[in-house]
């Protein structure tokens, strides 16, 4: 497998939105997820997508966030609208081999990781 490698965080206002992308070259077969960390707390899941196509999210980001992938499965993208502070936090691309663990929103269950891109909202 190649590197996950994540790009398209900065900073915004509350309100706005971002768009992260996380190259994942050889990641066809394999379940994708997108993490967040913020200072002092623990990684949390934000959304994951089965090797299938099927997403699932966070209750915290639900009709704020996408999930999609392109037509290979070579980039797998997070769309951000609405943010809020609580958004604020270091973004990890992440993946594990077959289909999405039944608590996808654990970073126990994925192996594979990017190094991070940091999401700064203001209020």
């Amino acid at each position: 497998q190649g590197q996950l490698v994540e790009s398209g965080g900065g900073s915004v206002q509350s309100g706005g939105s971002l768009r992260l992308s996380c190259a994942a070259s050889r990641y066809g077969s394999y379940c994708m997820g997108w993490f967040r960390q913020a200072p002092g707390k623990d990684r949390e899941g934000v959304a994951a997508m089965d090797r299938d196509g099927v997403a699932t999210y966070t209750d915290s980001v639900k009709g704020r966030f996408t999930l999609s992938q392109d037509n290979n499965r070579q980039t797998l993208y997070l769309q951000m609208n609405s943010l809020k502070p609580e958004d604020t936090a270091m973004y990890y691309c992440a993946a594990v081999r077959g289909y999405c663990p039944g608590s996808w929103w654990s970073p126990n269950g994925f192996n594979y990781w990017g190094q991070g891109t940091q999401v700064t909202v203001s209020s």
